[in-house]
């Protein structure tokens, strides 16, 4: 197995510094990388060049199942990188027809184990000497770390939204136990823990060591996600202790930062999982059961894959991140209390009911109930305290949302913010319903079904906040005169947040407030109990 130290080593030999060479075509650029040559191709509608489908890992098949990523093999000749490249394996949601993540593809491809791809778009054509200036943007999907894919999203949307002024990145992980996020003590004594992480920060590195040959710069790289994808940059902060060397990025932005329980490696919860997983493969009497579940077939890890996602608790995801004691050393909480990050900016925005899409509207439990089967290792004493927090929400259904959305998205984000001090940006994207997920298409605006308010005053304004940090570090660095976002505090100084929502007359409603002292009450107590929610 590889420490931390290691396998940074490794991912810097693997993929050696400015190994990208541009090359001369007639019929559309391409790039050298050293160990594959990729052709992309330019649309002269929008002037915007793209990469699809460039590998940046070994499929993890066979004995590379529940293993770190590994360097792309070298192959010959030019490879043709403008199909949207498969998808990792899916699994289902947990939490029925409402769930946000239950659309979430948007193009029709293939699935595969075989998925460790990233897109690449880039303002105008490649030219044959790239100066590698440009800011770039990595977007880490979301999906309950189950679901998701590059092909979801357009990076053109974003290169519009920065005024053709950066390089868009679209990764893709391993999901589920398609072997992102199996763990147990069998995974860390015998392949990876956290492997879907690991290879976010596998692409992370390709990134750095090549994305100067399609124009941009390897040291102003802002990591953004939404959902799980938040919950990434969550985990890529907090990575190593605050201490990733050499660092990956300098900026993280968070859409709705999704931090569902993370538990050690080797809890007994996590153990089950396992268990649970090698007994519906029929891998118990196996004498080497990891062995095993490498040989399983992928429809068999597809079925089981299936079963142990969709008997979770509603809105919960069990195939999740866990401390593993190396990449993520302890409790992200903990890491963030000592001031510990990486990056060197932070900017969040969360939605106003990000629990609404997470409770089952037809909930029949009180709110008591509700905690103990969601956060079953809180003791009476606790979840007392913790339900007169939610008294004053009128009924049982809107207490639970928002116990949800408060635990898993909203407090964490503030945790950051906390981390950040001085050096963090907040947001909240009140436009009605406010619910979880529904900020993507302001700023991938072909994301369905597109913007539901068409204003395109609030669009730039929102969608432009983002961009000025990838640009500049700031959100009031406005490169748009018709930007009209007032100006941005620091969340640090008086707890000021900016609001983005919509008037009874339909006008945009952009101005700056002042968290409420109730919430941050709400996620203090959170906090003090995250021991035991597994935060």
């Amino acid at each position: 197995m590889l420490n931390k130290v290691g396998f940074l080593a490794l991912l810097c030999t693997l993929f050696p510094k400015g190994y990208s060479t541009p090359v001369a075509s007639a019929s559309g650029p391409t790039v050298d990388l050293g160990y594959a040559q990729y052709q992309g191709s330019v649309n002269t509608t929008t002037d915007i060049t793209s990469f699809l489908g460039i590998r940046y890992a070994a499929a993890p098949f066979g004995d590379l199942r529940f293993e770190a990523p590994q360097s792309p093999p070298i192959v010959s000749g030019v490879q043709q990188a403008i199909a949207e490249p498969n998808e990792c394996i899916q699994g289902p949601n947990s939490v029925g027809s409402t769930n946000p993540l239950a659309n979430i593809s948007k193009r029709e491809v293939s699935q595969s184990e075989d998925c460790l791809f990233l897109n690449v778009y880039l303002p105008g054509s490649l030219p044959a000497q790239p100066i590698g200036d440009l800011p770039v943007i990595v977007w880490i999907h979301g999906g309950g770390y189950i679901q998701g894919a590059a092909s979801a999203f357009d990076g053109a949307d974003i290169i519009r939204d920065a005024d053709y002024g950066v390089v868009v990145v679209l990764i893709q992980y391993r999901l589920g136990l398609f072997v992102g996020f199996l763990s147990g003590t069998a995974v860390k004594e015998n392949g990876a823990l956290n492997a879907g992480l690991l290879d976010q920060t596998f692409a992370l590195q390709w990134v750095q060591d090549h994305i100067s040959g399609f124009g941009g710069d390897p040291e102003r790289v802002t990591i953004w996600g939404e959902s799980a994808g938040a919950g990434s940059v969550y985990q890529h902060i907090v990575a190593n202790q605050g201490n990733t060397q050499p660092p990956l990025f300098r900026a993280a932005m968070t859409s709705s930062t999704f931090m569902p329980s993370q538990f050690y490696y080797n809890d007994p919860y996590v153990e089950d999982i396992y268990n649970e997983v090698v007994s519906q493969a029929n891998c118990s009497s196996s004498a080497n059961q990891l062995s095993c579940l490498r040989n399983a077939s992928t429809d068999t890890l597809i079925t089981v894959n299936n079963n142990v996602a969709a008997d979770a608790f509603y809105g919960t995801y069990v195939l999740a991140p866990v401390v593993d004691g190396t990449f993520i050393v302890e409790r992200p909480t903990v890491t963030l209390g000592k001031g510990l990050k990486n990056g060197d900016v932070l900017f969040s925005v969360t939605n106003t009911f990000e629990g609404r899409e997470f409770v089952d509207s037809g909930l029949t439990m009180n709110i008591t109930e509700y905690l103990a089967q969601l956060y079953p290792r809180l003791n009476a004493e606790q979840i007392a305290e913790a339900a007169y927090l939610y008294s004053y929400l009128e009924t049982s259904l809107d207490q639970a949302i928002g116990v949800m959305g408060e635990t898993i998205i909203i407090c964490p984000t503030y945790f950051l913010q906390e981390a950040f001090a001085g050096q963090g940006w907040k947001g909240e994207f009140a436009l009605p319903p406010g619910n979880h997920g529904q900020d993507i298409p302001y700023y991938f605006t072909s994301y369905p079904p597109g913007p539901s308010y068409d204003n395109t005053q609030f669009i730039t304004s929102f969608s432009q906040s983002f961009m000025s940090i990838v640009r500049d570090l700031n959100p009031n660095a406005k490169f748009d005169p018709s930007n009209t976002t007032p100006p941005w505090t620091m969340w640090n100084q008086g707890n000021s947040e900016m609001l983005f929502n919509v008037t009874e007359t339909g006008t945009p409603e952009i101005r700056t407030y002042t968290t409420d002292e109730a919430l941050l009450e709400r996620c203090a107590y959170w906090r003090s109990v995250s021991e035991y929610i597994g935060q």
